[in-house]
């Protein structure tokens, strides 16, 4: 079927499809899923327009397999400016994720020119032709064009991403799980070198002053350090109309399954 989603919803339940299979093992889901359906969730559960979803952290601790997934939400604090939300990632009857959710309500920017970095010189995405390496975007799990430096490269790294399949079967992705679920790829595109990506994150932190409003988020590495086996990594995030934030995470050295 092309473009399976990555879940189909039953009774409640989350069904995950192949779709969805990461890196590390031919069996367990790819952490953008967790991710990305944690602030799926949280979102359609407890968003409102007047309130931005500024801040998503997401701990990753078990790989989960294909077993069905339940999300489990609660509200932490109900203010009238700030909202904090928990979510819990069950696969299989076993916690393999959880986030937080900071929403923050809508206001006026206070008067003054506070010092911004400027905004990146890049090519739309319609003005790069699409990579004719068939792995890029794991093989069609998400759209691809580059802008400089190789995955892995030593260079300076910027690239554009979008999503091709629905995340959950019949539910078009709003503009915050579309940014949500592609953060992931922050850790593999600031953590990968000449050897090849030998990190895998254990949480992510996306942080948004804005949503995207169109279907191209970029990213560009900023950052990354490592020492005994454990890494940091962060990239600047873009929609095509310029910066919208920016998404961090800590990983671990780690080997693939084959």
């Amino acid at each position: 079927m092309p473009n399976e989603p990555f879940f189909r919803k039953t009774d409640g339940r989350f069904l995950p499809t192949r779709a969805g299979v990461g890196p590390w093992n031919k069996d367990s889901l790819h952490g953008r899923l967790i991710i990305g359906l944690l602030g799926a969730e949280i979102e359609r559960q407890y968003r409102t327009p007047e309130y931005m979803p500024a801040r998503l952290t997401v701990d990753m601790y078990r790989l989960p397999d294909l077993s069905p997934i339940e999300v489990v939400t609660r509200v932490v604090k109900d203010g009238y400016r700030i909202k904090v939300v928990d979510a819990e990632f069950i696969s299989g009857g076993q916690s393999a994720g959880r986030a937080t959710c900071q929403l923050l309500r809508r206001t006026e920017n206070p008067p003054g020119n506070v010092w911004t970095p400027p905004a990146w010189d890049a090519p739309k995405p319609a003005d790069i032709p699409e990579p004719q390496d068939r792995r890029a975007g794991m093989g069609g799990m998400w759209a691809m064009r580059p802008i400089s430096g190789a995955f892995g490269s030593l260079g300076v790294r910027k690239t554009w991403m979008a999503e091709v399949r629905e995340l959950v079967e019949g539910e078009p992705f709003t503009p915050f799980a579309r940014v949500a679920t592609a953060a992931d790829f922050a850790s593999p595109f600031a953590n990968a070198g000449d050897q090849g990506l030998g990190y895998i994150n254990t949480d992510l932190t996306l942080y948004l002053h804005r949503e995207p409003v169109t279907e191209w988020v970029g990213f560009e590495v900023i950052n990354h350090g490592a020492s005994d086996g454990v890494a940091i990594g962060e990239c600047l995030i873009h929609d095509e109309r310029g910066p919208i934030g920016s998404a961090s995470c800590t990983a671990l050295a780690q080997k693939r399954k084959v």
